[in-house]
C-alpha cells in the first residue's frame, strides 16, 4: 500500500474536517430561467437555484439579497427538480431560505412569479386565468428547466416534485391530479360571507378564460403543500392525487381556516398525507424569517404569535423539505408519456 506524506495526510484530514462540520454539501448557484406564461406568450420571471461547489456571495435577485453564486458551475450529478407556486399576490422568494436550503441539499429548485397574481399585478385574481394558469405556468417553468442548456444535464428527469403555499397549494394539487369545482368555492362563501380574502367576488370567478380547464402534469412526482388553499376540493375532486404529499398548516392560520382547508385535505385525500401542525402559528410563518426592515416595513407578515419561534420552525421545514422529497421522489411510470 502507497504511503501518503505526512503534510498530504493532514491536509486530507483537514479537508474531510471541514466538509463533515459544513450543514450543507453545496452551495447554491442562481440563474435566470427562460420561462414563457402559456396564457399570453410573455416572459415569466424565474430563477433557478442548484447545488455547486463555486464560493455563493450576497447578491440583490429583485428585492432580495441572497448569498448564491449566479451562473456558477453546477456540482457534478443528476438532481431532482422541484418548483415553487407561490401565494396570492406573493413572491416565490418569500420562500428564500427553504430554496436556497434545497439547493444546498441536492436540488435544482425554480422559483417563478405567477403573471397576473404577483405584488406589482393582481390582474387575473379571481378569474379562471389564475385558477387554471397557474398549472401551466408551473408546467412550463418545468419544461423550460429540462430543455435549459446549463440545467438539462444536471436535472434528474424521473424526479420531480412541487411545492405550494396557500394558493399555490391549489395549483401543486391541480398538477397531481385534483380537479377543482367553482361552485364549492360560492356555497363556502354563502356560508362564510365574512371571510374576505377567499369572498372578495362572493365566490364568484371571472370566466376570463373559459377555454381552459384543470391539467395534470404527470411528471410531477410528490407534493410539499405549506398552509394550502382547498376549498373547490371535495373527496372525489381529490381521488386522482396519488402522489406522496408532506402537509403543513399552523393551528392559528388567520387567512386560510385550517378546518376548511389542511385538515379537510388531510380527511380527503386517497393517500395519507404527512401532517404536521404547528402550534400557535398563522398563516405568514411559513414566509422566510423577516430582516429588521421588512419586519418595520410588513409587520402583519413578519410577527407571529408569542411562543412561536419562525426560525426553529424553518430550521425544521428545510430539513423535512429536503429529507421528505429525497425519500419519496420516485420514478413515475406515467412520466415516460409526457411529451
Amino acid at each position: 500500500m502507497a504511503r501518503v506524506p505526512f503534510g498530504l495526510f493532514l491536509l486530507l484530514v483537514f479537508c474531510a474536517a471541514a466538509h463533515a462540520a459544513s450543514p450543507h454539501p453545496w452551495n447554491a448557484g442562481a440563474q435566470r430561467l427562460d420561462v414563457r406564461d402559456p396564457l399570453s406568450g410573455q416572459r415569466i420571471p424565474a430563477v433557478a437555484f442548484y447545488p455547486t461547489l463555486a464560493r455563493s456571495r450576497p447578491t440583490a435577485i429583485g428585492e432580495y439579497r441572497l448569498n448564491v453564486a449566479v451562473n456558477a458551475p453546477a456540482a457534478k450529478g443528476r438532481f431532482p427538480l422541484l418548483a415553487i407556486s407561490h401565494g396570492n399576490s406573493g413572491n416565490p422568494l418569500a420562500h428564500r431560505d427553504l430554496l436556497l436550503s434545497l439547493a444546498r441539499n441536492g436540488f435544482v429548485v425554480i422559483g417563478l412569479l405567477h403573471p397576473g397574481d404577483n405584488p406589482s399585478d393582481q390582474s387575473r385574481q379571481g378569474a379562471l386565468s389564475n385558477l387554471y394558469g397557474r398549472p401551466l405556468q408551473v408546467s412550463a417553468s418545468i419544461s423550460a428547466a429540462l430543455a435549459d442548456p446549463h440545467l438539462s444535464d444536471l436535472i434528474d428527469a424521473q424526479r420531480i416534485g412541487v411545492i405550494g403555499y396557500s394558493a399555490g397549494g391549489e395549483t401543486a394539487l391541480i398538477l397531481a391530479g385534483a380537479r377543482p369545482r367553482p361552485e364549492r368555492l360560492r356555497k363556502y362563501c354563502r356560508e362564510r360571507p365574512d371571510d374576505e380574502d377567499a369572498c372578495s367576488a362572493n365566490g364568484e370567478l371571472r370566466a376570463d378564460r373559459p377555454d381552459l380547464a384543470p391539467r395534470a402534469d404527470p411528471r410531477v412526482g410528490a407534493l410539499l403543500l405549506l398552509a394550502p388553499l382547498s376549498l373547490m376540493f371535495g373527496n372525489d375532486d381529490l381521488a386522482a392525487v396519488t402522489v406522496p404529499v408532506m402537509l403543513y398548516t399552523g393551528d392559528r392560520d388567520q387567512v386560510l381556516d385550517p378546518a376548511r382547508n389542511a385538515s379537510a385535505l388531510l380527511r380527503k385525500l386517497p393517500r395519507q398525507p404527512e401532517y404536521h401542525v404547528l402550534q400557535g402559528a398563522g398563516h405568514f410563518v411559513f414566509m422566510t424569517p423577516c430582516s429588521a426592515d421588512e419586519d418595520a416595513e410588513t409587520p402583519e407578515l413578519c410577527e407571529d404569535a408569542i411562543g412561536v419561534d419562525r426560525q426553529a420552525i424553518h430550521r425544521s421545514l428545510n430539513g423535512e423539505a429536503a429529507r421528505f422529497f429525497a425519500s419519496q421522489l420516485r420514478v413515475n411510470p406515467l412520466q415516460a408519456s409526457w411529451r
